[in-house]
Formats: C-alpha cells, structure tokens, sequence
C-alpha cells in the first residue's frame, strides 16, 4: 500500500455499527485484531481501502495519506445522525516482519506483509514492495483505481470482504459479481523478465491480455483477461509469463 500513510479516530458509541453499514469487511471482527476493508461507490467500484485498528472504545483507520480526506468527506456525509465523531490524528503507522511485538498487530492481508504498529513500536527494514507483489496485494492509485472491482482485485483472498455481514455501499454489485461462475479477469502475480511502465498493456500475440503494473524481484502484478492469458506475453521490452 501506499507508503504515507494517515490515521484517522472514530469515536462514540455508534462507531461500530456506523462502519458495519458501509464497508465491506465485518467490523465486529475488531475484537480478533486489525480488520482490512474497503469503502465502495454505489455502484460497487472502489472508492478506498483502509485497515481498521481497535483503540479501546475508539476505532482508528490506517489510510494512504493521499486518500485520508476524500474518506473523512465520505464518512461525514453518511454520518447523519450517528452519534460518531471524526478526527485526523498524529498517530504513525510503523511496520515490521516477524513476531509482531507487544501492543502491534498481524497484517491481516498475507502473513508475509508482517505487522503493523500504532504506538511508537520500532519498526524494522523490508523490501515491502517485493513482498506486496509477491503476495499480489494491491496498492491504492495504481492497481486499486474508481474502476476496480473489488472482487478482481482479489479482496476475498485477502480477507477485505464479507458476504455474511449484511448490507454495505456497493454491496449488491459486489454480490452479483461473487456469484458468478468464475472471474474473467483480475489480478494476478506474473513472472517478468525486464522491466515496463506500470500501466503498460500486456499483449499475448496480437490481442490485448492485460495491464502490467508494480514491479519488483522478477515479478509483478497484473490485470488479465484469464481467457487471453498464457505462458509469454509482451508489455512493451518486458516478457510477461503467468502461470495459473
């Protein structure tokens, strides 16, 4: 995800089910840990993505810097008249591999992506981007965009989603999506040999497969077109290989 990152505060007593009736993920799941989640247009696209932290009686919102004021916007229009209040907050965001030390949290997305602290925990250096891709987690602004799906972004492997929660913004979309017989296209980790723009077409002979996007240790992460998708496709200098 992105690098900066912001922590927003939600507090009151109606800040559970506040969130419950507009993100994707069950919110109750706070009392296990840290629960990652989406907030979705109407129309079932991606609007943002955020990890939701339990702080005591309060709830923190771990969001790429870039996005924290369009969600402070968004949750104060659907606040009404919850009794919520919203706040930015000075709180940094560390991050570490390993055993996640005291008052920290598992990234609840891949066990690769290690933990994450909100309390002044020391973190330790990784090469979070290489574990990223190799664990297909998309980043906001580049694979995560307003026309995602967040269904093709791989949402239920990354325990972003629930579909046994009740109703949230986007919901019926998403579910008419999940019920499906199969995905035709979504993000996948693929084997590059070189190196192209992310954004970059992925040709399999003469017929667009997909779009190339970050890239890092030999891999990267894709949109594909599954039916269209082989062995060796091109994206400008670099090969393109997936493997299902």
């Amino acid at each position: 995800m992105n690098g900066e990152r912001k922590v927003l505060r939600l507090s009151g007593p109606d800040s559970e089910h506040f969130l419950q009736g507009l993100v994707t993920n069950d919110v109750t799941l706070l009392k296990d840990g840290l629960v990652y989640t989406a907030l979705l247009t109407p129309q079932g696209k991606y609007r943002s993505d955020f990890l939701l932290v339990p702080a005591g009686g309060d709830i923190l919102i771990d969001v790429a810097a870039d996005q924290a004021d369009d969600l402070m916007r968004a949750l104060t229009l659907y606040k009404l008249r919850s009794k919520v209040e919203i706040a930015e907050t000075d709180i940094e965001v560390t991050r570490g591999t390993g055993t996640p030390p005291e008052g920290a949290f598992a990234d609840p997305r891949d066990p690769s992506l290690g933990w994450r602290g909100y309390d002044g925990q020391p973190g330790n250096a990784a090469d979070w981007e290489a574990l990223r891709v190799a664990a297909c987690v998309p980043e906001s602004g580049i694979e995560l965009t307003p026309d995602t799906f967040i269904l093709e972004a791989g949402f239920e492997r990354l325990h972003g989603v629930d579909f046994h929660k009740g109703c949230f913004v986007g919901q019926e979309v998403t579910a008419r999506m999940k019920h499906k017989t199969s995905l035709r296209k979504g993000l996948v980790t693929v084997g590059v040999e070189g190196s192209a723009a992310p954004g970059t077409q992925i040709m399999a002979g003469e017929k667009l497969a997909g779009t190339l996007y970050t890239q890092a240790g030999g891999k990267g992460i894709a949109h594909l077109r599954f039916d269209r998708a082989s062995d060796e496709m091109r994206a400008d200098g670099a090969v393109v290989r997936y493997a299902p």
